[in-house]
């Protein structure tokens, strides 16, 4: 970390051997991403009124290269969490999934499923078997009777909604796959 781990605890007692054991588990978090730059973990007992059994929330704000992960282990109802080791384990824990997901969306690695084009049918030449798709954007789309996939050419209607893939055409762009969208479906 290029920053000092920075430990706070709220209506909690600190301690030399919570402090070391937050510390070991933040080490393991620059080992695993040694691009951290901060670190900063709050303990606190969030209703101090409790007679026994105080429940533990720990919260780790990490500084990375492109913004902040926020982890916050909330109280709720566990009473693993009577035990302050538990709620620092389980928060650290959640930092490292979060900071494990980051370091994947950083390189390449999360798949991105990616919504197909839409648009509405503004020409049918059913003698002919081609139509045009005009896109949110304005954009003109070509497409053939043979790319229409869930519905006969015929049943086609100016002004439906459909989704395709468009492709480079021999005389412009080119819809493929084109799928009428039903009144069900939600084009994105």
């Amino acid at each position: 970390m290029q920053l000092p781990l920075q430990i706070a605890f709220r209506n909690v007692d600190s301690s030399a051997a919570v402090e070391a054991y937050i510390r070991e588990r933040a080490e393991k978090l620059d080992k695993f991403y040694d691009r951290i730059m901060a670190c900063r973990v709050v303990i606190e007992v969030p209703h101090k009124h409790h007679h026994k059994g105080n429940l533990y929330r720990a919260r780790i704000d990490l500084t990375v290269p492109d913004g902040e992960l926020v982890f916050s282990k909330e109280a709720g109802d566990e009473h693993a969490h009577e035990d302050i080791y538990v709620a620092i384990r389980d928060a650290f824990d959640g930092a490292q999934r979060q900071l494990e997901d980051y370091v994947r969306r950083r390189r390449g690695q999360v798949k991105t499923h990616e919504i197909p084009d839409h648009g509405r049918i503004t020409a049918l030449h059913l003698e002919d078997g081609f139509g045009r798709i005009q896109t949110p954007d304005g954009k003109d789309i070509y497409f053939h009777r043979n790319s229409v996939v869930n519905a006969p050419f015929e049943s086609l209607t100016l002004g439906a909604e459909v989704r395709f893939t468009e492709e480079a055409g021999n005389s412009g762009p080119q819809a493929s796959s084109v799928q009428v969208i039903d009144k069900h479906s939600i084009a994105r």
